[in-house]
């Protein structure tokens, strides 16, 4: 019997090393020799302060600022702890309640209504951290945050312009803007 128990504390030993020191420690040192940034959360920096991740949606609601999409986290907006959408269908009044509050808050900040509202500025992502808005969503807003910074509205559309990013390897998603990176640039354009 006790013949037995030694091979298999051995193989619980020799395993235990592999997969819960050996592995993480060789992927580890994979991830931040070949994808640093990412493997360290993609952190954007500004005036050597961490502003956010380029992966978590942020929260802007000041006029001078391009916004998000909404969060449903709660009890804290864009709280990656609490990741989940609303759950909330078409004929909810909750839902027509927050897209008319959000309307009402795009109207009060100064955005031009004369066209219709992107539907992602006024609904949230099924994990209510998205980081990024559509170039729609992008350019509806593009009056609004060139009269708050009293910048021409071209210079603020050739930023929107050059943070957009395509398709994924041309053929996958949709086109996207990431708004902690636009926004991080309309600061750095002011102040530089």
């Amino acid at each position: 019997m006790k013949s037995m128990f030694r091979p298999l504390i051995v193989l619980f030993v020799v395993f235990a090393v592999i997969t819960g020191i050996a592995y993480p420690a060789v992927m580890t040192g994979f991830g931040q020799a070949v994808f640093n940034h990412k493997a360290n959360g993609s952190l954007i920096e500004q005036n050597g302060k961490v502003a956010g991740s380029a992966l978590i949606g942020q929260q802007f609601d000041a006029p001078k600022y391009f916004w998000g999409r909404l969060s449903a986290t709660s009890p804290n907006p864009y709280n990656a702890s609490g990741s989940s959408a609303s759950n909330l269908g078409p004929l909810n009044s909750s839902l027509t309640d927050n897209v008319k509050a959000r309307i009402q808050a795009l109207k009060d900040a100064g955005t031009d209504m004369s066209q219709p509202v992107p539907v992602d500025l006024v609904t949230s992502s099924g994990s209510g951290l998205d980081p990024e808005i559509t170039p729609a969503a992008a350019a509806y807003q593009v009056a609004r945050v060139a009269k708050a910074r009293n910048l021409p509205p071209a210079d603020v559309q050739a930023l929107v312009d050059r943070y957009t990013s395509g398709r994924q390897f041309g053929l996958f998603g949709e086109p996207r803007v990431n708004v902690l990176k636009l926004n991080v640039a309309l600061d750095a354009m002011q102040h530089g």
